[in-house]
């Protein structure tokens, strides 16, 4: 009998341990627990703070209008790479803003004398331009004068600039023009190579009147 008791009072402690462990597992049940969890999920997802106010900002408000054409949808693109519309910015809003530095020289004159002009800072007309340059022309003669190089470099820039404006009023890509032009020296320098090895000579055995009247039957072929 005393055997029988004791199997009986260890059946019953297990009982009692099941029913513990049971509701433990209950007050931690992730069901009954899981919808404030994936509530804020939700509203975390949705960009929602718990008040439910979004965080999230457009990036094209109603207000603003969307670029047209290539050129404008690539400064566009070139904006939201940089993670910021300088135009929207107190401190750091120009209209200048946004034009890549790595671009070619050329290029990047261009960008900024389109940009400007479409602001208004530009000449009426062709005349403006080709008067500016007759300027730039003559004020780097002055600057020649006076053997100040700071100076030269710096009329040579102005001087640069200004053909850049004169190509976008002629609507002439100035890269496309200057690759143009360095062709066209390399084809008719090559030519007076060639001819001299004709003559049995090397560009180190002739002289500049020989060479020179080769340019010019080059300019004829050409």
């Amino acid at each position: 009998m005393g055997l029988i008791k004791e199997i009986e009072g260890l059946k019953e402690g297990k009982k009692l341990t099941r029913k513990k462990t049971t509701k433990q597992i209950k007050s931690v049940n992730p069901v009954r627990n899981s919808s404030g969890a994936l509530a804020a999920l939700s509203r975390k997802r949705s960009g929602l703070n718990p008040a439910g106010i979004i965080l999230k900002c457009n990036p094209h408000p109603p207000c603003s209008r969307r670029p047209r054409g290539p050129l404008a949808r690539r400064e566009q693109r070139s904006i939201i790479s940089n993670g910021v519309n300088p135009l929207h910015h107190g401190k750091t809003r120009s209209l200048l803003n946004g034009i890549p530095e790595n671009l070619p020289l050329l290029s990047r004159a261009e960008r900024i004398t389109r940009k400007v002009s479409c602001a208004g800072f530009d000449w009426p007309d062709l005349t403006g331009v080709l008067t500016k340059m007759d300027e730039e022309i003559k004020e780097l003669g002055e600057a020649l004068s006076s053997g100040d190089r700071r100076k030269i470099r710096e009329e040579i820039g102005d001087l640069l600039f200004v053909l850049v404006n004169l190509s976008r009023f002629l609507r002439i890509d100035p890269e496309d023009a200057l690759r143009r032009t360095i062709e066209k020296f390399i084809s008719r320098f090559q030519y007076i190579e060639t001819s001299l090895l004709k003559r049995g000579k090397s560009i180190y055995q002739s002289n500049l009147s020989e060479m020179d009247c080769l340019w010019e039957e080059a300019k004829g072929k050409s």
